[in-house]
């Protein structure tokens, strides 16, 4: 998938925070952040990467990029970690991977040959979303190599798609595929507590790209869509589970987090009450700290 209105759409949003004006993000810090590409099986995975210690791969959602973990992945690296934020096959600068990589499993497996390739054999996995999906798919099938497990943000596969999405969707709307500035702006605000300001100049370029392309995210949405119960079942996750939620979350409920909770017979559950879905951009600070303190916890 071409990286063009993912990168936009991202760095914009981070510069916005970086700038001071959004919450805890305005003690955001700075690294060292080196950029890479390594090859697995059907292409070659971009990828973030900073810090020097135990590694952490940290995983972005749907229709997402990994710019959106840098915030997140600076405080790690300078907690000791050494945090990975690869584009995840097919997405951002991952691109030209075919339809049938979509698939989590699939995924999973791409995400593990990519780690061997930069040498890591034991890691802890953080996910976003679909991408909290993907790790806990990891942790199932390679539970050798998988050292925990943390949910930044709900994870698909817990609850239902939240009132405000399948209002829309029952409208003829996809919010996460919007067609024209009104559409984009209901995005925003579903991932959102506060939605950051995005001149109107470049949302209209931005939904260009959704209308250019609506197919192929059409494609991936019916995709990822089928793993809406995925983790519904997870008690065969018995790793050490971090989960972070926000209680405004609207595109999965907060009440999925004691579900999900009650499930993980090694589950940790910490909530935040102003914070929505991207938790790992408009909570940077106070996510890393948990995290860290998860890591040291339960570090192999």
């Amino acid at each position: 998938m071409p990286s063009s209105r993912f990168g936009t759409l991202l760095l914009l949003l981070l510069a916005f925070m970086l700038g001071g004006r959004h919450g805890s993000a305005s003690a955001a810090p700075t690294c060292d952040i080196a950029t890479g590409e390594a090859g697995v099986d059907t292409g070659r995975i971009a990828y973030s990467q900073a810090g020097h210690g135990p590694p952490v791969l940290l995983l972005h959602g749907l229709f997402a990029q990994k710019e959106q973990w840098h915030h997140l992945l600076c405080r790690l690296a300078i907690g000791g970690r050494t945090a990975i934020a690869p584009d995840l096959p097919g997405y951002g600068q991952s691109a030209e991977f075919p339809l049938e990589d979509y698939r989590l499993e699939r995924q999973a497996v791409l995400l593990r040959q990519f780690m061997n390739a930069l040498g890591y054999r034991v890691y802890a996995v953080a996910g976003s979303s679909m991408g909290g999906t993907i790790a806990a798919l990891m942790a199932q099938q390679f539970p050798r190599e998988v050292s925990s497990v943390a949910f930044i943000g709900s994870p698909l596969g817990v609850v239902k798609w939240g009132p405000g999405v399948r209002e829309a969707i029952f409208r003829g709307i996809n919010p996460f595929i919007p067609v024209d500035t009104t559409q984009f702006d209901l995005e925003m605000s579903l991932l959102f507590v506060n939605p950051p300001p995005i001149p109107l100049s470049v949302k209209e370029n931005l939904v260009k790209d959704y209308v250019a392309r609506r197919r192929h995210y059409q494609q991936v949405w019916d995709i990822v869509n089928l793993y809406d119960d995925r983790l519904r079942d997870s008690d065969w996750l018995r790793k050490p589970t971090l989960i972070v939620w926000g209680r405004q979350d609207h595109i999965f409920s907060i009440e999925g987090a004691k579900r999900l909770k009650n499930r993980l017979p090694r589950g940790q559950l910490r909530t935040l009450p102003v914070a929505g879905h991207l938790l790992l951009m408009e909570n940077a600070e106070t996510v890393a700290a948990w995290y860290q303190q998860f890591l040291r916890k339960h570090q192999r």
